[in-house]
């Protein structure tokens, strides 16, 4: 008693001395859905925002937002409630909220010092979100193509207004420092200002062809300037000192940033660098003295501009693909950067020396794929950013990341004796050696560019490889050659998925001509072509047992057929939307499925009756698998995150 005691009075002086995170930086178990016991990746990086006194940064993910120490780089807690991903965050000036705007219609506002809601806006998908000077007036951007900005009170979470004019969605919007003016510009290529106090557009700036035209405060005449910088305005953004406005065009050519001066609104300078090549900008931020502009560029790029003379500084490479966040510190010293989900890294960098100085790591791409080794101890997780991660479920630690893939992997299998890992993307399977981690084969012979592999599978005895692919074929190789055997021909459409019986004499495809096709896997000859829906099909699986044949739906069914005559026996409903991703527990008691309507659902084998609805996940469930044992099924998604789920209890 006095041992449990002790006990308890030791955990409430930790919890009260170190918040509860601090104490093991185990993120893989932070936030997780009822059910779920660990989480594999961090999630797609959506915006970056420091804190207001630079010791913290606040990641948007398509998780939910990750809280970072800005000095020893450590992951601090994370905030989940937002259904779907996290597209923008931006703090109050007092830094006492945060407000964090997603694509699940909801704008939250966070207290900086509980974590605790404080208000839950209802809005369309947010895609941006940003607070007026004074912390009074938070501006927001609809997702939709409407074009509208939404005005709310930041203290009653009151809507005051909306404002209207574009024809197009808005990209980007800033408060001018004085709070009278707010920037906003978009996929209508122009660039408008908007008088907040009194709720209307003031200016348009709009870019057709190769003419800009000015609409002056003064004459509200229009004024030609030609110009070949035409395009979607992607970014805007006011100086701290509030002389000057910039703006980028994510489009059309060399993508140039145009400074206006805001006194006189007449435009100051082009910045294009002579060695900047053709590109499109993303993203632009300006440093709290005002002195230095930085520029995310199309071309994988960080630049840094002087914005009094126009010239180009610097360019920070290492990023791997299109600098789509750039954020200063609020004390200058810190420069962030992220490709968002098309590098998976923040790279942040000492602005007085322009060095990089640190890589925040862990978040993730789309997870396309996952299958566990036969001996469960390994898990594999194909993503589309073209890598193969082996993830060890002992050690709970990502063993090695196999790089070759040119577009997304879109499937992975292991051999049935766990010595080779078979994966494919675009028109090309690999088979690598899971000890030495070593490519053994390329298997090639798709030579359209639509003659993608959607899916593959081994036969029972590891001889023979099945890939389903684009071109309405299932194809047939010998593993121990890499040779292909046999082209199968019959579907109309694309083949999603593959299966072998557990004997290996039948092989199961799943089409979008809305079949399921069964072939004899020695002569590859169709054997019953199983037609009783009226929707595509995009994953097919046997039963251990192999008397059960289930098909998942793009119509989110998962339906049920007798191998032996080819009879139907089930449809299995709930889910709303499409499925693509069907298995069998090991043991044969459970059907899985993993539908675009972000759940997972388990049915009774033997009834096709619903035993559970496994949410958690922030975006489409592309992939699921069981393990060996039948305890844990792992699945995966478009909010590029593996969750790994107990069924033992």
């Amino acid at each position: 008693m006095k041992a449990t005691l002790f006990s308890i009075f030791l955990a409430i002086i930790i919890s009260t001395l170190c918040p509860p995170h601090s104490i093991a930086q185990d993120y893989t178990r932070w936030g997780l859905p009822e059910g779920a016991k660990v989480r594999l990746g961090k999630g797609i990086i959506r915006d970056v925002q420091f804190f207001p006194d630079s010791t913290q940064l606040a990641v948007a993910s398509s998780i939910g937002i990750w809280i970072y120490d800005a000095r020893t780089y450590q992951e601090i807690d994370l905030l989940t409630g937002h259904t779907s991903s996290v597209w923008s965050l931006a703090f109050s000036p007092d830094g006492k909220t945060l407000a964090s705007g997603s694509l699940d219609g909801t704008i939250r506002l966070w207290e900086v010092a509980t974590w605790q809601h404080k208000q839950i806006l209802t809005e369309d998908i947010v895609t941006s979100v940003v607070f007026s000077p004074d912390g009074k007036t938070l501006a927001s951007i609809s997702g939709s193509w409407e074009g509208t900005i939404s005005l709310w009170d930041a203290a009653t979470g009151q809507h005051k207004e909306t404002l209207t004019g574009h024809t197009d969605a808005v990209y980007s919007i800033a408060f001018s420092p004085d709070g009278t003016t707010l920037a906003s510009g978009g996929v209508d290529e122009t660039l408008r200002l908007w008088d907040i106090t009194k709720g209307r557009n003031e200016k348009t700036s709009t870019s057709l062809l190769d003419v800009m035209r000015i609409l002056t405060f003064t004459t509200g005449q229009h004024r030609k300037i030609l110009t070949k910088d035409t395009g979607i305005i992607s970014a805007v953004a006011f100086s701290p000192d509030g002389r000057t406005l910039v703006s980028a065009n994510g489009s059309y050519g060399e993508g140039p940033i145009q400074l206006w001066d805001t006194a006189t609104r007449q435009r100051k300078k082009t910045l294009i660098g002579a060695d900047t090549g053709s590109r499109s900008i993303e993203s632009l931020a300006f440093s709290p003295d005002s002195k230095t502009l930085a520029s995310g560029d199309s071309d994988d790029t960080l630049r840094l501009w002087d914005p009094t003379t126009g010239q180009h500084i610097k360019a920070l490479t290492g990023h791997t693909s299109t600098v789509h966040i750039v954020a200063f510190s609020p004390d200058g010293r810190t420069l962030a950067s992220s490709s968002g989900s098309l590098d998976e890294t923040i790279y942040l960098w000492d602005t007085a020396t322009r060095q990089h100085k640190k890589t925040l790591t862990g978040h993730s791409y789309m997870v396309y794929s996952v299958a566990f080794s036969p001996d469960g101890g390994t898990l594999a997780i194909g993503r589309g950013d073209g890598t193969l991660r082996l993830w060890d479920t002992t050690t709970r630690q990502y063993n090695e990341t196999l790089i070759e893939h040119t577009d997304w992997v879109k499937s992975i299998a292991f051999s049935p004796d766990g010595t080779t890992l078979a994966s494919a993307s675009d028109k090309t399977i690999y088979l690598w050696d899971t000890i030495t981690g070593q490519q053994e084969k390329t298997l090639t012979g798709h030579t359209d560019r639509f003659n993608q592999v959607l899916s593959i599978a081994f036969s029972p005895d590891g001889g023979t490889l099945a890939s389903g692919n684009a071109d309405d074929t299932i194809r047939l190789w010998d593993t121990a050659t890499g040779q292909q055997e046999k082209a199968l021909t019959g579907h109309t459409d694309r083949v999603y998925s593959v299966a072998f019986s557990p004997d290996g004499t039948t092989l199961a495809s799943a089409s979008w001509d809305k079949t399921l096709r069964l072939w004899d896997a020695a002569t590859g000859q169709q054997e019953k072509t199983l037609t009783e829906h009226t929707d595509k099909f995009g994953s097919v699986a046997f039963s251990p047992d192999g008397t059960t044949l289930a098909g998942g739906s793009l119509g989110g069914k998962v339906l049920l057929w007798d191998t032996a005559t080819g009879q139907h026996k089930k449809i299995l409903t709930g889910h709303t939307d499409e499925i693509y991703s069907i298995a069998f527990s090991p043991d044969g008691r459970t059907l899985a499925s993993g539908s675009w309507d972000k759940t997972l659902r388990l049915w009774d084998a033997a009834t096709g009756q619903q035993e559970k609805t496994l949410v958690g996940h922030a975006g489409q469930v592309y992939c699921i698998a069981f393990s060996p044992d039948s305890t844990t099924l792992a699945g995966g998604g478009i909010d590029g995150t593996v969750l790994l789920w107990d069924l033992s209890r």
